[in-house]
């Protein structure tokens, strides 16, 4: 293989992001600890945005147009449900008492943050199936503004 080729492919390799390096994280009620969610294994991050249907009896063509309306994101998480973890205990709290919880996403190889927001822990169930392990998955609905942490000048504390 040439050098060149070589430098190439590795670049591409370096660029990549292994999901196993990402992790959700949540602040505790104080601000000042962050805690990662104890178990992950699954990570899913969700960006939409409405759609406002303006066609009218003069649209040309017989085509629907559309203007972009509100944007939105929330999160999926799911893994190892570990009870006694102090991020699982602040989930169970978080869910029964409404308030809105603040996180960050990170790069746990690369120790940089990639993502952060306010959001509501909307669904938290606990899975106990008698042949394998013990899970939990959670719902995290934004509210307000996902920031994207790597293309802020200066990242705000989150």
């Amino acid at each position: 293989m040439s050098a060149e080729l070589q430098t190439e492919l590795l670049g591409k390799l370096n660029k990549a992001i292994a999901g196993k390096d990402i992790l959700l994280s949540i602040w505790d009620a104080t601000g000042s600890k962050l805690l990662a969610i104890a178990g992950q294994q699954g990570l899913t991050i969700n960006r939409d945005k409405d759609t406002i249907e303006i066609t009218s009896k003069d649209t040309e063509g017989g085509w629907k147009e559309f203007l972009v309306g509100f944007k939105e994101w929330f999160i999926d998480n799911d893994g190892v449900y570990v009870r006694d973890h102090g991020s699982h205990k602040l989930l169970a709290k978080t869910f029964n008492s409404d308030d809105p919880i603040l996180v960050k996403v990170t790069n746990q190889k690369n120790k940089t943050d990639m993502f952060g927001g306010m959001a509501l822990l909307t669904s938290y169930p606990i899975e106990a199936p008698y042949d394998d392990a013990v899970t939990y998955s959670l719902s995290l609905q934004g509210t307000g503004a996902l920031v994207d942490l790597e293309d802020v000048a200066t990242p705000p504390v989150v």
